[in-house]
C-alpha cells in the first residue's frame, strides 16, 4: 500500500491561505471541511441514525469538528488514533448590545475573549467577522475582512510615564474600538450592516456570535524567509496540521490497525466547558456512536477507548531572544526544530513516559526531530486539552505542539519548517 506524500513548504503556503479564511472557530471549521469533503469524507448529522460503513464522516457543532476515517472491515473494538487541537484564539468580541459610542465617535462595544496580549490589538485595523443567527433557525457566517475597526491609543504627549511605567489598559475603558463618526448612538447599527454585508433582508438576524480579527494577511519574515508571521496560529496550525494528516492517511489506501480521527475544538482558551469544548461530551459522544454503529456493545466501546492515543496538538513556547531567563535553563526549544512534547509533572500536560515513547516512535518513522518543552519551575504552567481529554474519557493522551514567539498576541510567530514538520509527525502518528 501507498504512504501518504510528505509535507513540504507547500504546507506551509497552505496554513497562511487556512488563517487567512478562518477568522473564527466558526470559518475555522469550515475551512477544514472543505478540505476533508476533497478528501472523500462526508459530513453526518447528529440527530440522524449513523450507518457503520467504512470511509470518512465528519460531526460540525458550533466552532467545532470532530472527524475519522474508518478502514473497511473495521472491528468494533478497534481503537482510535486522535489528533486533538482547538479552534479559538484570544481577541475582542461583540456585547449583546454592540452599538456605543462618546464625543461624536461611533463604537463597538466588546468583551475580551481568553488572555490576549491586549496592547497587540491598539492601532491595527480590524475586520469583523463569526457567525450570524437567522430568524428562521438557520445559521449564517459572515467575514468583513477588511479595515473596519481601530483600537486608537492614547498619544504619548497624554501619558508622559508610559515609556517609564509600561502602557496600562482598563479592559473595560481602553479596548471599545471606534468605527466611525456620529453624536447619536443608534441601536441596531452594527448589525443592520453586517445584515447588508451577508446580503439578508433587515431583521433577519436574532442572535450574533462576533469577534474582531486582524486583517494583515501571514506573511513571511526574515532575510530568508525562514519564518512567519501571522494571525490565530495558537491553535489553528495545529487544527491545520490535523486536518492535513487525516486526509493525507484516509487517502493513502494503507492498512490502517487504527481508527484516525480530528478532534478540533471550541472554547480551550476559556476553559473548555461548554457543548463545543474538550471539557463537553462531544469527542465521547461521537466515538461511542462510531462503535456502536459498527454493531459493537459497551465492551467494544471499553476495548476501543482502552487501546486509544491521543496528540493533543497546541502551540508553545520557543526560546525567546530577549527573555532566556523565563524559560527552563536546559530547555530551550527553538524555531524550525522540529515539533514540541510538552511535559509537566503536575499534569498541567498530560505527557508521560510511555506518551514520550508513542510520540517519538512518531518522528522517527517520519525522519523529523523533536524537542521538548518544560516551565522555568518559578512560573506557571499554561494547560491545554490534554489534561481533559485523558480524565473526561480515559484515554491515554500526549501534548505535543510547534514553538512560537508571542503567543496570545494578535500576530504570532512560528518557523518556516514546524507546520510541515509537525504535519508529518501527525501522519506517522495516524498511520503507524
Amino acid at each position: 500500500m501507498s504512504a501518504p506524500s510528505r509535507f513540504d513548504r507547500g504546507h506551509t503556503d497552505d496554513l497562511m491561505t487556512f488563517l487567512s479564511a478562518s477568522p473564527t472557530p466558526y470559518h475555522a471549521v469550515a475551512s477544514a471541511a472543505e478540505r476533508l469533503e476533497k478528501a472523500g469524507f462526508r459530513q453526518v448529522s447528529e440527530t440522524d441514525a449513523w450507518e457503520g460503513t467504512s470511509g470518512g464522516k465528519y460531526v460540525l457543532r458550533g466552532g467545532a469538528i470532530v472527524a475519522w476515517y474508518v478502514p473497511e472491515g473495521a472491528a468494533a473494538h478497534t481503537p482510535f488514533r486522535i489528533v486533538g487541537a482547538h479552534t479559538d484564539s484570544p481577541n475582542l468580541r461583540v456585547k449583546p448590545r454592540p452599538d456605543s459610542g462618546a464625543h461624536g465617535w461611533r463604537q463597538v462595544a466588546v468583551e475580551i475573549y481568553g488572555g490576549p496580549l491586549m496592547n497587540s490589538w491598539l492601532d491595527r485595523d480590524l475586520g469583523l467577522a463569526g457567525r450570524l443567527s437567522l430568524r428562521d433557525g438557520s445559521t449564517r457566517l459572515v467575514n468583513v475582512d477588511r479595515p473596519l475597526l481601530r483600537v486608537p491609543q492614547l498619544a504619548i504627549h497624554m501619558d508622559r510615564n508610559v515609556t517609564a511605567d509600561g502602557l496600562k489598559l482598563d479592559k473595560q475603558r481602553h479596548l471599545q474600538p471606534v468605527w466611525g463618526l456620529d453624536d447619536t448612538v443608534r441601536d441596531g447599527d452594527l448589525i443592520a450592516f453586517l445584515e447588508d454585508e451577508a446580503g439578508l433582508a433587515r431583521g433577519e438576524v436574532t442572535g450574533w456570535d462576533l469577534m474582531t480579527h486582524s486583517v494583515e494577511p501571514p506573511a513571511y519574515l526574515g532575510r530568508d524567509r525562514e519564518l512567519v508571521a501571522g494571525p490565530r496560529m495558537d491553535n489553528l496550525l495545529s487544527v491545520h496540521a490535523g486536518t492535513a494528516a487525516l486526509a493525507a492517511v484516509a487517502t493513502s489506501g494503507a492498512d490502517l490497525p487504527y481508527i484516525p480521527v480530528l478532534a478540533a475544538f471550541d472554547h480551550e482558551e476559556t476553559g473548555s466547558q461548554s457543548d463545543t469544548g474538550a471539557d463537553g461530551p462531544l469527542l465521547g459522544g461521537v466515538l461511542e456512536r462510531s462503535v456502536f454503529a459498527r454493531g459493537g456493545s459497551y465492551e467494544d466501546r471499553a476495548r476501543a477507548f482502552a487501546g486509544t492515543v491521543c496528540l493533543s496538538s497546541d502551540t508553545g513556547h520557543a526560546v525567546h531572544p530577549n527573555y532566556a531567563e523565563r524559560h527552563d535553563p536546559t530547555h530551550h526549544p527553538r524555531v524550525n526544530g522540529g515539533p514540541i512534547l510538552k511535559v509537566n509533572v503536575n499534569n498541567r500536560y498530560a505527557t508521560d513516559g510511555s506518551g514520550r515513547a508513542v510520540f517519538a516512535a512518531a518522528c522517527e518513522k517520519a525522519g523529523i526531530p523533536f524537542q521538548t518543552f518544560v516551565s522555568n519551575n518559578s512560573m506557571p504552567c499554561g494547560t491545554t486539552i490534554g489534561p481533559i481529554t485523558a480524565a473526561r474519557h480515559g484515554i491515554s493522551t500526549v501534548d505535543i505542539g510547534v514553538a512560537i514567539l508571542s503567543m496570545h498576541s494578535a500576530r504570532e510567530l512560528c518557523g518556516t519548517e514546524d507546520p510541515h514538520l509537525l504535519a508529518n509527525a501527525l501522519v506517522a502518528f495516524l498511520q503507524p
